[in-house]
Formats: structure tokens, sequence, C-alpha cells
């Protein structure tokens, strides 16, 4: 029955739209199971061309320091494909370190121990096979508990040594086997180790270029190295990188104790670190202002931070550390190339605390954001066996265009750098230097920057 205007009587159309539920629904419920794995696969492959495969960041200043690594390294000009399979963030975190765990051997380094000037001693593992004695050097520096057999470190150890470049990775006191010879470790806005290893390399080689990297905490050191002893740096180091570090660490830190999957994460590392410290009887004692039972019952990083770390090295609290080692407001005091990697799923840091605004106006420091990667994941392919992966690669191209250099390019571009400092604003956000008071109008100009210039 049609009515006067042309359209189906409504009884008409109750009973085709009761016709076609019923026919979907028979459908539906003797799906063939082949079709049922076609739907799913094609919504799950949909799902990950339009939203996990992005072409990553970059933010710096658009100057010589842009232009330099535009030039030189592709991997910026590519979009970054996660392991099909295992793209979420944690799931990257956690299998990368299991893959590169069963297919990257055991590295065989040479261990020089160095004293410190206060009779602490720090391990510095040596791989120089199959280089040059006089090719450039890598300064590593490994994460939270991490040394120099660390899944991680042997995947940029081998990296750098395919295009032979020499590396030397800085284990902190207390880790990889070094005894504690006073009663000192090691944390995330100390750097004054560092400063005593960063000469050492080069009173024992003069004539080389030499770079550096930190992978997460070792991130932060190098970071407030970079930033503290600005000058120092300049003079010795070349270019320096920095992987998955948590740039503000009161919000990385609120980040790792979200439930549940990064509470997890994050009580891992916190039982480490109390087996790092439980070793060490030179810790224990009525003098000391920590108490070690409490010490090892910390469940978090920030427990154990509160009841050792601060205390160890003389802060007021756990959040006056905190402020202390955080580098997201930091980047205008830093005068040595530096390239970051970070993902913006990290569970150790979230996106909104990676410091956009002060890299895009900052000369020196660049920063490469993926939408995925997780924690020092970054994981690619079918089967992520392959050991060119996605952060090893952007790590040799990037050390093999600075450090090498036959043509003093990179020097040149250096120097432009210099210049360039001189006429853009590297001022940050919630830095010391800023008067209180302009928090709303600068957060605001960082969201706004983020949305436009980060799809994620």
């Amino acid at each position: 029955m049609i009515t006067p205007f042309g359209s189906p009587h409504p009884v008409t159309a109750i009973a085709i739209s009761r016709t076609m539920l019923s026919l979907l629904y028979n459908y539906l419920t003797n799906l063939p199971r082949w079709h049922l794995v076609a739907i799913v696969f094609v919504g799950y492959l949909v799902y990950y061309l339009m939203e996990v495969v992005k072409r990553p960041i970059l933010a710096v200043s658009n100057g010589p320091f842009k232009q330099y690594l535009r030039k030189h390294i592709p991997t910026l000009e590519h979009k970054f494909w996660p392991t099909f399979w295992c793209f979420e963030s944690r799931a990257q975190t956690v299998f990368a370190s299991i893959i590169r765990s069963n297919i990257m051997p055991a590295i065989d380094y040479r261990r020089e121990v160095l004293t410190l000037q206060d009779g602490g001693e720090v391990a510095l593992d040596w791989m120089e096979q199959g280089c040059d004695p006089e090719a450039p050097i890598i300064i590593i520096l490994p994460g939270l508990t991490g040394e120099s057999q660390a899944e991680y470190i042997k995947c940029l150890v081998t990296a750098a040594n395919r295009i032979g470049i020499r590396t030397v990775v800085f284990t902190n006191r207390g880790l990889g086997g070094v005894a504690l010879k006073t009663p000192r470790l090691y944390c995330a806005s100390n750097c004054e180790d560092l400063s005593e290893v960063v000469k050492h390399v080069r009173s024992t080689n003069t004539h080389v270029r030499i770079g550096a990297t930190g992978i997460s905490m070792g991130g932060l050191i190098l970071g407030n190295y970079l930033a503290r002893h600005s000058d120092e740096a300049k003079s010795i180091l070349t270019a320096a990188t920095i992987i998955s570090v948590p740039w503000d660490v009161h919000k990385g830190c609120a980040s790792i104790e979200q439930p549940i999957l990064n509470n997890l994460l994050g009580r891992h590392l916190a039982s480490s670190l109390c087996r790092t410290v439980s070793k060490y009887e030179i810790l224990r004692g009525e003098q000391f202002d920590w108490d070690m039972n409490q010490v090892l019952q910390s469940r978090t990083i920030k427990e154990f931070d509160s009841a050792f770390t601060s205390k160890h090295f003389g802060y007021k609290d756990v959040d006056s550390y905190y402020t202390d080692a955080t580098l997201h407001n930091k980047l205008h005091k830093i005068k040595v190339p530096l390239l970051c990697l970070s993902a913006a799923d990290d569970p150790f840091q979230p996106l909104d605390a990676i410091p956009v605004k002060a890299a895009s106006r900052s000369s020196h420091v660049a920063i490469l954001i993926t939408a995925r990667g997780g924690h020092i994941g970054f994981l690619e392919g079918w089967w992520p066996a392959n050991k060119d992966q996605y952060m090893g690669r952007l790590f040799s191209q990037y050390f093999s265009a600075t450090l090498f250099d036959p043509k003093d390019e990179f020097y040149r571009t250096s120097q432009l750098m210099m210049e360039h400092n001189l006429t853009v604003s590297t001022s940050v956000p919630g830095s010391p230097t800023k008067q209180s008071g302009t928090g709303d109008a600068s957060d605001a100009a960082t969201s706004a920057i983020r949305k436009k210039s980060i799809p994620f």
C-alpha cells in the first residue's frame, strides 16, 4: 500500500524492517566461522592502518638542526609501522624486552673499572671489536636498574658496532657486578658521576668525536648533565640522544601508578630497586636517615624514592627530588645537539608531559614523537626478530651523520645552531626563570601547539 505522497505505508515499513532484522539475525546466528574471522581481521586491519600507523612528529625550531636532521636521517621521513599484533603500549614494552632477550646474544665487553674521586667505583664496558682504534665513541647510560647486558643496551651497542662506532656502557654504582665501595648509589638528578666518566673518556681518547645516549632514567641523568654542565658537555660531546625519558618525573610517576597494567610494571621496577639495595650491608646502619626495613617494603617507585632515594641524596622530600630531576623545563640550557625519541603512549610518561612547545622553540633539542612504541619498545614488522629495529636504526643514522662527518658538515651546522640560538627564544613554561602566575597562558599555548601538530 502506498500513501498519497508515494511513501510506503507505516505497517509495510515495519514489516520490511522486521524481515530484514530476521534475515540479519539468521545470518549472524548461522555465521560461518571463516566469515567471522574475516570480519574481525578486516576491522582490526582498518583500525591499524587508520589509528596506529602514523608519521612521527619532529618538534624542533625551524633552523639549522632541523634542516640537517631532515637531510641526513631517512627514518624521520617514514611512517612508523608498529608490530601488527603488538602495538598496545604495555605489550610493546613487555614483548620488546622478551624478544630482544632471546635474539640478542651476550656481548663480550672489555671492562674497565673506574675509581671516582670519592672512592666509589663504576663499570665502563667497552665494545670495540671490528672498529678502528680511532673510531668515534658513544657513551651509553642504561635505565633504572640496567647494565651493559640489558637487552635494549645490546640493541644499541650492536647497531653502533655495525657502522664502526665504538661504544662504552656506563653502569652506575652498585650495578653490573661492581662492588659498592662507598655508601652512595645513584639517582636521576645527580650527574656528577657522569661528568667524571665523560672527562675520563675524553682524556683517554683525545682526538676522536664522542657522543652520548641515555635511556629512560639514564636519559634523565644525561639530560641533567647536558643542562647543568652545558659548557663542559659542549666542549667534549659532539652529539647526544635520549630515548624514552620520563620528561616530567611527577607526571611519569603518577602514570606508572595507574591501575592495573601500568601499576604492575611499576611494581616490577620497585622490586628490582629493593633487590639492588638489599645486597649491600654498607647501606645499613643507624647513622643513615633511612630505615632499610621500611625501604625494602616499598611497593612502588615513589614509595622507594620517598623512603630511600630522596633521603640518600639530601632532599627535603620525594617531591623536591622529582622537581630537581625533571627535565622538561631545562631544554633551553642544553648546548649539545640532542635528538630525543619518545612514544605518545609511553606508560611511564603521558603525552601531555612531553615538552613539545619547548622543543619547537629550541635550537639544539629535537624530539621525535611516535604515536605508538611504549617504553623502550618501538617494535616493528610482522615478527620483530630483525636486529635492525626502529630504535636502533634511528640511533645509528643519527650518530653516523654526526660523529663521522667527513666533510665537517655537521660541525658547520653546529656553529650555525649557536648563532640561531641567539635569535630564538627558548624559554620554557614552568622554568624557574619565569615569573609565577603565567601557568594558565603557557599551558593553553602548549595545548594548542600539541593539538595542531600531534594528531595522536
